[in-house]
C-alpha cells in the first residue's frame, strides 16, 4: 500500500483534565492531526455537579460524560482535521490516568448519571489522585505486612491510596448502599473501551499495577480481604477474573457508534492501556536502561529489565505489564504540573487567560538564575509522595525563604524540588541493580520546559533526550490500536506484536540536553539538603506532617458540621 493510502491508527489518551485524540499514519509514522478536548466537568474537587453536596479534603471524582465526550467530539473533529479517507482507520487503541475507578450497575451504565445516586460521592469515579482513601491504603499496608503477604513486595513494600482496592474500601466503610448497589468497579480505561465496544475486556496491566494482581500468583486471598473488613472479600467478585494481555483486541466498534463517528464497524479496539505506560514504546523505547518519565500534571517513571527485582520505593513491578518478555517497574511524582499551576495561579493570583504567558516569564526568570542561587529547597509534596515514600499524608515544603526571595526564586525551587526527586527515584533503581544510562523525557512540561529538562540531566547526572512528538501517549496508544488490528486477523496492514510497532514507528529526538558537570556540583551540596528534609520529613518525623492533614481534615469536619465556611 502506498503511503498517501496507508492504514490509519487513532489513539485517545485521557488525562486529569483533558482527552486527547491523536490520529497516525502507520506507513509514514507521521502524526496527522491532534485535538484536544478539555472535560466540561474538569477534576470534581467541591461539589458534586448540579448539587450543592460539598466534597471533603483529598477528594478528586471526574465525569463520566466528560470521557464519551472525547470519544463522540474528538474522533470527527481529529479526522476533519487531518484531511484523511476515515476508511482507512483499522484500530483504536486507548489510554487512561490510573487508577481512576468507576461504580457502574451490571450493563456498566455508572452509578452516578442515576437519579437515585447523584447526590452520593462515593457513586462517582475517583481520580487517579483521589488520596482520601489513605487511612485504608495504610490499613491494607498494615494488615499485608502483620500476615506476611507476599505480593507487597512487588509494590515497593506500601500500598497508595490512588489505588484500586483502597478506594473501594473507603466506598465499602463509607457508603454501603452504593458499595452494595455497584456490579462493577471498573478502571475507567476499561470502561471506555467496553463503550466503544459493548464488550466488557478488562485489560491486566492496570489490574497488574493498581490491584495487587499477577499473571503468576493471581490476587490476594480472599481471606487478606476478609481481615480487612469482614465481607470485603466479595470486592475481588466487582473487579471480574478475566484480564487481557497487552495488544489485544478487546472488539471492533460498535456499528451504531461507528456510524455516528463516520468510521467503518470492522475498526478493532485495543483493550485498555494505563497513559504511563503507552509512553515508553510511544517514545521509542524497548529496552533496558533508559528511564521514560512521563512529565505533565504528575510524573510517571517506568524502566524495564529482564529480571523482576523486588526492591521497595516503587509503585509497582509486573512481568509484561509494560512491554511483552520484560518486567515492567513503575515509580513517580504525583505533583509536578499541579503544583506549578498552584503557585501561578492560586498563590500569585494569575488570571486563567494569563497564566501560559506567566509560565512562560517565570520559566526564563528561573533559568537565568544559577543553581544554588536561591538558597531554596522544596519538597514537591503537593499531592503527597508516590515515590519512594507512598504517602499521600505527606505535604509540600519550602525551606530557605527570607524577605528578599523573589517569586521567580520560588519557582526555580520548585522546578529543582522535580528533579531532586527524579534523582531520589533514580538512585533508587541503581541502588537495587537496575542500570539507568539515559532518561527519555516527553509530555506537556517536557516540551515547553528546557530549563526542567537541563536540570534533570545536571541533577541526575545522565543525558536527557525528548522525542520529537507532542502526543507520545496517544501515539503509544494509537500503535497498541494497530497491534489490535493485526491481532484481530481483520486487518493485514495491523503489526504482528509492539515490537514491529516500535521498529516501524519509533519518533526522531526533537531535543537532547547533556549534563552540565559545574551545575551538578553545585546541586549536589543542594541535593545533601535536599535528602535531609525528605529523611526528616518524610520518615524520622512524619508524624509532623501528618499532624497538619489530620488538624485540617479535623477542622473540615467540624465546618461541615457547622455549615462555616473551611
Amino acid at each position: 500500500m502506498s503511503a498517501s493510502a496507508s492504514p490509519l491508527s487513532i489513539g485517545i489518551d485521557y488525562g486529569t483534565l483533558s482527552g486527547r485524540v491523536l490520529v497516525l499514519d502507520l506507513g509514514t509514522g507521521a502524526e496527522l492531526a491532534g485535538v484536544d478536548i478539555p472535560y466540561s466537568h474538569g477534576a470534581i474537587e467541591d461539589t458534586l455537579p448540579g448539587t450543592d453536596e460539598r466534597l471533603g479534603p483529598d477528594w478528586s471524582l471526574q465525569h463520566p460524560l466528560d470521557y464519551v465526550d472525547v470519544v463522540e467530539r474528538g474522533i470527527p473533529e481529529a479526522l476533519s482535521r487531518a484531511g484523511v479517507d476515515a476508511a482507512r482507520v483499522i484500530g483504536i487503541g486507548v489510554d487512561f490516568t490510573s487508577c481512576t475507578v468507576m461504580p457502574t450497575d451490571a450493563d456498566g451504565t455508572p452509578l452516578c448519571l442515576s437519579e437515585a445516586w447523584q447526590r452520593r460521592p462515593h457513586a462517582w469515579p475517583k481520580l487517579w489522585k483521589h488520596h482520601a482513601a489513605q487511612s485504608h491504603a495504610d490499613r491494607l499496608t498494615e494488615l499485608a505486612q502483620e500476615r506476611n503477604e507476599s505480593f507487597l513486595a512487588r509494590y515497593g513494600g506500601r500500598i497508595s491510596s490512588e489505588w484500586y482496592f483502597p478506594k473501594l474500601l473507603q466506598v465499602y466503610e463509607e457508603d454501603r448502599a452504593v458499595y452494595d448497589a455497584t456490579a462493577h468497579f471498573i478502571e475507567a480505561t476499561d470502561w471506555i473501551v467496553w463503550q466503544l465496544t459493548g464488550v466488557e475486556r478488562r485489560c491486566s496491566c492496570a489490574v497488574g499495577y493498581k490491584a495487587f494482581w499477577s499473571p503468576d500468583h493471581g490476587l490476594p486471598s480472599a481471606a487478606y480481604f476478609e481481615a480487612a473488613a469482614e465481607g470485603f472479600s466479595g470486592s475481588v467478585q466487582k473487579l471480574g477474573g478475566d484480564f487481557a494481555p497487552l495488544g489485544s483486541c478487546a472488539g471492533t466498534l460498535r456499528a451504531e457508534l461507528a456510524e455516528r463517528l463516520g468510521l467503518r464497524s470492522d475498526v478493532a479496539v485495543a483493550v485498555g492501556n494505563v497513559d504511563s505506560f503507552v509512553s515508553v514504546p510511544g517514545a521509542g523505547v524497548e529496552r533496558p536502561g533508559t528511564l521514560v518519565t512521563v512529565v505533565g500534571t504528575s510524573i510517571c517513571d517506568m524502566v524495564v529489565h529482564e529480571d523482576e527485582i523486588l526492591l521497595p520505593g516503587i509503585t509497582g513491578v509486573q512481568r509484561d505489564g509494560i512491554l511483552p518478555g520484560l518486567y515492567g517497574y513503575e515509580a513517580g511524582q504525583p505533583a509536578v504540573g499541579d503544583m506549578l499551576g498552584w503557585y501561578v495561579g492560586q498563590l500569585l493570583g494569575t488570571e486563567q487567560r494569563d497564566r501560559a504567558a506567566r509560565h512562560a516569564a517565570l520559566e526564563v526568570a528561573a533559568g537565568e538564575l544559577a543553581p544554588g542561587s536561591t538558597g531554596l529547597v522544596a519538597l514537591n509534596w503537593w499531592n503527597g509522595n508516590r515515590s519512594i515514600l507512598a504517602d499521600a499524608d505527606l505535604s509540600g515544603v519550602i525551606a530557605g525563604l527570607t524577605l528578599a526571595t523573589t517569586p521567580a526564586e520560588i519557582y526555580r525551587a520548585l522546578l529543582e524540588s522535580i528533579a531532586f526527586a527524579a534523582r531520589r527515584i533514580v538512585d533508587n533503581f541503581t541502588d537495587h541493580g537496575l542500570t539507568i544510562d539515559q532518561l527519555v523525557a516527553c509530555g506537556g512540561i517536557a516540551e515547553k520546559s528546557p530549563v526542567l529538562m537541563q536540570m534533570f540531566a545536571d541533577i541526575t547526572g545522565r543525558p536527557v533526550h525528548v522525542p520529537g512528538s507532542t502526543q507520545i501517549p496517544a501515539r503509544g496508544a494509537a500503535m497498541f490500536g494497530a497491534v489490535a488490528a493485526g491481532a484481530s486477523g481483520l486487518h493485514a496492514e495491523g503489526f504482528g506484536g509492539i515490537a514491529e510497532a516500535v521498529a516501524r514507528l519509533r519518533p526522531e529526538i526533537a531535543h537532547s540536553y547533556t549534563p552540565d558537570v559545574r551545575a551538578g556540583e553545585v546541586y549536589d551540596r543542594v541535593y545533601d539538603a535536599y535528602r535531609g528534609l525528605h529523611d526528616a520529613l518524610g520518615v524520622e518525623h512524619v508524624g509532623w506532617l501528618h499532624g497538619l492533614k489530620q488538624i485540617r481534615r479535623d477542622s473540615h469536619e467540624r465546618s461541615m458540621e457547622t455549615g462555616a465556611s473551611v
